[in-house]
């Protein structure tokens, strides 16, 4: 295949970030954007068939916002205690 230059409108601060990303990746920003935009282009193409096995699963545990924060927050701050 062929490649194709374009040109890209964003916050310089983004940029700076993101080449300091693909730098400590071994990668460039051609690279990372153009798997992007594959992933994307790919994942809207493809529909994921569930089995019968996780059909039957989705929903099984229901939780309330603030029990899974609640528990997520005790989770972190036994995590990180020192």
């Amino acid at each position: 295949m062929m490649n194709t230059k374009i040109t890209l409108e964003l916050e310089s601060e983004l940029i700076v970030r993101a080449k300091e990303y693909a730098k400590k990746n071994k990668t460039n920003l051609s690279g990372m954007i153009e798997n992007y935009l594959r992933f994307i282009v790919d994942s809207s193409e493809e529909s994921i068939d569930l089995t019968p096995l996780v059909k039957s699963l989705s929903g099984v545990i229901k939780l309330d916002d603030s029990d899974y924060r609640k528990e997520l927050t005790y989770f972190l701050s036994e995590k990180h205690k020192r």
